[in-house]
């Protein structure tokens, strides 16, 4: 692990000390912008307070900076501990980061994602789906066609491994031969290894389950993907309805809802996504065509 990577680390990661200060993604962001446009000299060696201080940063900052990216012997302990349970971190500046996590979400990527399980998972062609815990019939439906779907046409399936939509998806991908990224928001080490499975988070190996964490994992998901298929949703709360509305905000991905005749979907589908019935699912290749700048990413 270089130099940088470690940096990232250090700056990113509570190194499994809740009481660890990281920088928050915007903080990550702010530095990273900082330096890139400095003149700094000994561009190999480390940052100093000074440094900091010349970048726009208060003292207390930069101080506080500095002695995040000093704690190098706790950072090692921290990656053996991983390592032994599986568990290996990619950087934003690792060459196997996800390329299309760069491109869509820039400098609001995650500094870090942890993985475990099958890492050649996580730069092949991938789409993905979400959608609410509790389904109705026809929306279960759509869910396991989904994962069945990007089994038989070769596409990796993205998904947050929740009860309901998503594990729907994700078995239903996996009995039929496919692949699957789970995006997890509770204890990574925890998860056990299948094969033709990845798991991933944003957070530390053995950082606990925490609301917040579920809704922060909704980009990677939707950025993830391809295209984004939703499978349900409640109408203006909850997760799904989240993450699916600032991917159209934004424009991370394309995204496709289920047509269950909800308010939800006649809304998401003012906002910008679009309907479709199960049987369109059967060819995604026809699917991605509308969007002309997917390949172009």
């Amino acid at each position: 692990m270089n130099p940088r990577e470690k940096g990232f680390l250090l700056l990113t990661s509570h190194l499994g000390d809740p009481e660890r200060k990281p920088l928050t993604t915007a903080q990550l962001r702010t530095l990273t912008d900082r330096v890139r446009n400095a003149d700094i000299p000994d561009g190999d060696r480390k940052l100093h307070a000074g440094d900091l201080v010349s970048l726009g940063y208060s003292r207390e900052m930069a101080r506080r900076i500095v002695e995040l990216l000093e704690e190098e012997d706790v950072l090692e302990h921290y990656l053996q501990r991983g390592a032994r349970l599986g568990c290996v971190p990619i950087t934003r500046v690792n060459p196997e980061y996800p390329l299309i996590l760069r491109q869509r979400l820039g400098l609001d990527s995650p500094g870090c994602l942890w993985v475990k399980g099958d890492l050649a998972l996580l730069n092949t062609p991938a789409i993905a789906l979400v959608g609410s815990r509790e389904l109705r019939e026809e929306n279960r439906d759509f869910a396991a066609e989904v994962g069945r779907q990007a089994a038989i046409q070769g596409l990796t399936l993205v998904s947050g491994n929740a009860r309901g939509s998503d594990r729907t998806a994700q078995n239903a991908c996996l009995a039929s031969g496919g692949r699957v990224i789970s995006v997890v928001a509770d204890e990574l080490a925890k998860q056990p290894l299948r094969e033709n499975v990845l798991y991933v988070s944003e957070e530390d190996f053995d950082e606990p389950f925490s609301a917040i964490r579920a809704l922060s994992r909704n980009r990677v998901i939707h950025a993830l993907g391809r295209m984004v298929f939703v499978a349900q949703s409640d109408l203006g709360k909850g997760g799904t309805w989240d993450g699916t509305v600032k991917n159209l905000r934004f424009g991370w991905s394309p995204v496709a809802c289920c047509r269950d005749g909800s308010e939800a979907s006649f809304q998401l589908e003012q906002m910008g996504a679009y309907l479709i019935e199960q049987e369109d699912i059967r060819d995604f290749g026809s699917l991605l065509q509308k969007e002309t700048t997917l390949f172009d990413r």
